[in-house]
């Protein structure tokens, strides 16, 4: 009983500074909130122990020969940039009317198109880079609704919120789970379309290169594609140093194969574009437990 207490007191401590973000910006215009919680989100993520030392441990397995001084400024980025992708989250349906500020190109738009005139479902893989729910509210708009796959948060504060937020881009939103995993194949099986975010590590998953090291990565969305006879389109939304537009790109989508080498393509394709911007990946995740 003390440690479900304690638990829940950690729980509620930790969600207090969010809690104060959300009052606050409900008195902001749109981007003066984004702006806000990139600046207070990038602090702690530049200064604060637990948060800069999750980044230095990724930047230096990836990048040893990088000066601390670019290590820092990449941090201070990292935070700014997911400070605002997640206040445009909790604030997703406000988000959603801004579609004009989405900049869309590629030859997966167009494939995604013909699966939609075909009655087929697709499957759009992506990763925490940029602006990932910019992507499922211009499919949205596109008349190519895509549900999302998410892992719950273990805060029952916060959860709530975040919840709520994903589900105004696109439905049906699942679980990561056996249950959510079955309702995702319901629903592309008749022609419905999924995003998955591939990029985070999964235990007991295959090992695969990303970013130059081995370590566990989900093969589900090839799977899924191969199984179902479905286009697999990755897709990112790169943030604009303006803070505000979004420029997504829908690749040609990955060549069925066998589900490591596809998957392994995608590790390829997201190292791309984490090379080119590393400070729009969410550098925070433990990616590489494994190793």
């Amino acid at each position: 009983m003390a440690s479900e207490k304690s638990k829940s007191l950690f729980y509620l401590l930790q969600y207090l500074p969010v809690a104060a973000l959300l009052a606050i910006s409900k008195v902001l215009p749109f981007d003066a909130r984004g702006i806000l919680a990139g600046h207070v989100v990038g602090f702690a993520v530049r200064w604060l122990p637990p948060f800069r030392k999750r980044v230095e441990e990724g930047l230096q397995r990836v990048y040893p020969e990088m000066p601390l001084a670019e290590r820092t400024r990449i941090a201070a980025q990292v935070g700014r940039n997911m400070g605002r992708t997640l206040t445009e989250i909790l604030h997703n349906k406000e988000f959603a009317t801004k579609t004009d500020r989405f900049i869309a190109k590629g030859p997966g738009l167009a494939a995604l198109h013909a699966a939609k005139a075909e009655g087929k479902g697709a499957l759009i893989v992506s990763g925490h880079f940029g602006q990932w729910e910019a992507i499922r509210h211009f499919l949205k708009a596109e008349g190519l609704e895509t549900g999302a796959v998410y892992r719950p948060n273990s805060n029952p504060w916060y959860e709530p919120h975040f919840l709520g937020g994903i589900r105004e881009g696109g439905a049906p939103i699942v679980p990561r789970s056996n249950a959510g995993t079955l309702q995702m194949v319901r629903h592309i099986r008749k022609g419905g379309f999924f995003a998955i975010l591939a990029d985070q590590y999964v235990q007991w998953a295959e090992k695969i290169p990303f970013l130059g090291h081995m370590t566990s990565t989900t093969t589900s969305p090839a799977d899924l594609a191969l199984k179902y006879d479905l286009p697999l389109v990755p897709a990112f939304g790169l943030r604009d140093p303006n803070g505000r537009t979004i420029h997504i790109t829908f690749e040609t989508p990955i060549p069925h194969s066998d589900a490591a080498t596809m998957m392994t393509e995608f590790n390829a394709r997201i190292a791309a574009r984490i090379h080119a911007n590393p400070g729009q990946w969410y550098w925070l995740h433990r990616r590489w437990k494994n190793l």
